[in-house]
């Protein structure tokens, strides 16, 4: 009758359990509302989204290398990986909480009591000894009555799942972070054929001189000139190797390769490519498009959930333990009917009374963080604004910089050609042609220059934009 009893409370105990969740059920926050971005193009909204791989809209082989290198062997993307691992296993710990625990045990024991003791003597003075043997198993439950662990596991869930955009954040930055050092390192290659095209003149410009020289047509100052512009553009070209072997050296790391290992053939064109038309989108497409904007709200879900967790430690907590097995001295005889031992119960129910106001606190600050988390939600959600616009802002100026900056470099190409045929021509001095070449070369690299903060801002701009991240 008493089993029945248990069980009858058994029953009703997991029916009242499905009947109320503690905290409130989580509301995804409000999304922006603006319809478009102040710096993008009049008219160029667009739904098309970045491939998975959002680098290989650069069309570079070498680059698309490089980021399948980095994504299997960065130790940044191990290491991301091993995060969302352990919250995996936290989640699959918090969930082992909503199932009984069943235990197994064995004993064997040699025992003797005195005989001069209390019950020794009701006995007659004699002592009981002998062996014990014993197989049990015993379960204990926590009846989940007003959802307190229900929330326990919906925070673990959430926590779970901002790790693995949080995994996924990493990789896009680890993926931007090449592409920036990889078309950084093609800028000062191009920078690099430019000097040498620019070296080469140079020297035959020094050996005109010192053939007018040793003519008596020009005199040891113009020589002097002329070799100092020779030397100027081998320093220039030193300086830019060694940022070039600087910017090698910091891809290497970023793939998860030795510094030493790693050499990028160098490219001989004095133009970078053009950089690829990405399009916009809308501004409230960036909460599917941002793994950190995904991380931040299932962070506000846990948050949320911690809150539930922390109001139902003001309700009673019921729990069930029990134990069956057989226990005898004989160990031929412990699997005889007569050896059975079970006990069902007890069926405890514990209500905080006074606490000291420890549950309160401990309410307060999950309300308090949860007003953190949202806060910090819309401070982030304001920060990839920023960003989106900032590159799109980038990618117009830059467009139109480049666009001034080829009528300077035309000029100045121009005004070198005219002031060399004038001197040939003993027209004008040499100083005029040393003037003239420092004005070419400055507009080529600064060409250049401007090229590589295009694909930079491109870079920066599909980053902003969540790359070809999707949420699952």
């Amino acid at each position: 009758m008493n089993i029945k009893m248990i069980a009858l409370a058994v029953s009703a105990a997991a029916v009242l359990a499905g009947c109320g969740t503690v905290g409130s059920d989580f509301k995804a926050p409000a999304n922006v509302q603006e319809q478009g971005f102040r710096h993008a193009p009049q008219g160029a909204v667009s739904e098309a989204q970045l491939p998975a791989q959002w680098w290989t809209v650069f069309g570079d082989d070498t680059l698309n290398r490089l980021e399948h290198q980095a994504l299997r062997d960065s130790p940044t993307v191990k290491a991301a990986a091993q995060r969302l691992f352990q919250a995996e296993a936290q989640l699959g710990l918090v969930r082992s909480s909503q199932l009984p625990s069943v235990t197994v045990s064995t004993g064997v024991s040699n025992s003797r009591t005195s005989a001069n003791t209390s019950q020794g003597i009701a006995l007659g003075h004699r002592s009981i000894h002998g062996n014990n043997y014993s197989v049990a198993a015993g379960f204990s439950y926590e009846l989940d009555l007003f959802g307190r662990v229900r929330r326990s596991v919906e925070s673990a869930d959430a926590q779970a799942l901002a790790a693995s955009h949080d995994r996924d954040g990493v990789l896009l930055l680890l993926s931007s972070q090449i592409a920036t050092s990889y078309w950084q390192l093609r800028g000062l290659d191009a920078e690099m054929a430019i000097l040498r095209n620019a070296l080469a003149t140079r020297k035959e410009t020094e050996d005109l001189v010192n053939a007018r020289f040793n003519a008596g047509l020009s005199n040891e100052l113009d020589t002097s000139r002329a070799r100092i512009e020779r030397a100027n553009a081998e320093a220039d070209l030193e300086e830019v190797q060694r940022q070039r072997n600087t910017l090698e050296h910091a891809l290497a790391v970023l793939v998860g390769a030795s510094p030493s290992s790693m050499q990028l053939e160098p490219a001989t064109a004095t133009e970078l490519p053009a950089p690829p038309v990405i399009p916009a989108g809308l501004p409230a497409n960036l909460l599917a498009h941002r793994p950190d904007l995904a991380a931040s709200v299932q962070t506000l879900r846990a948050t949320n959930a911690n809150v539930g967790v922390a109001e139902g430690a003001f309700y009673p907590s019921i729990s069930l333990t029990g134990n069956f097995g057989y226990a005898s001295e004989s160990l031929g005889d412990i699997s005889k009917s007569g050896s059975r031992a079970f006990s069902f119960g007890p069926l405890a129910l514990s209500l905080p009374i006074f606490d000291g106001g420890r549950n309160q606190s401990n309410l307060t600050i999950a309300k308090a963080k949860y007003e953190e988390a949202v806060a910090n939600h819309e401070g982030k959600l304001l920060t990839a604004l920023r960003e989106v616009e900032d590159s799109l802002s980038d990618v117009q100026q830059r467009t139109q910089q480049g666009k001034v900056q080829a009528t300077s470099r035309e000029a100045a190409t121009r005004a070198y050609d005219v002031a060399r045929a004038r001197y040939e021509r003993g027209i004008s001095t040499y100083l005029d042609v040393t003037d003239a070449q420092r004005s070419a070369l400055a507009a080529d690299r600064a060409a250049v220059q401007i090229e590589t903060q295009r694909m930079l801002a491109t870079v920066s701009f599909a980053r902003a934009l969540g790359g070809g991240w999707q949420a699952p």
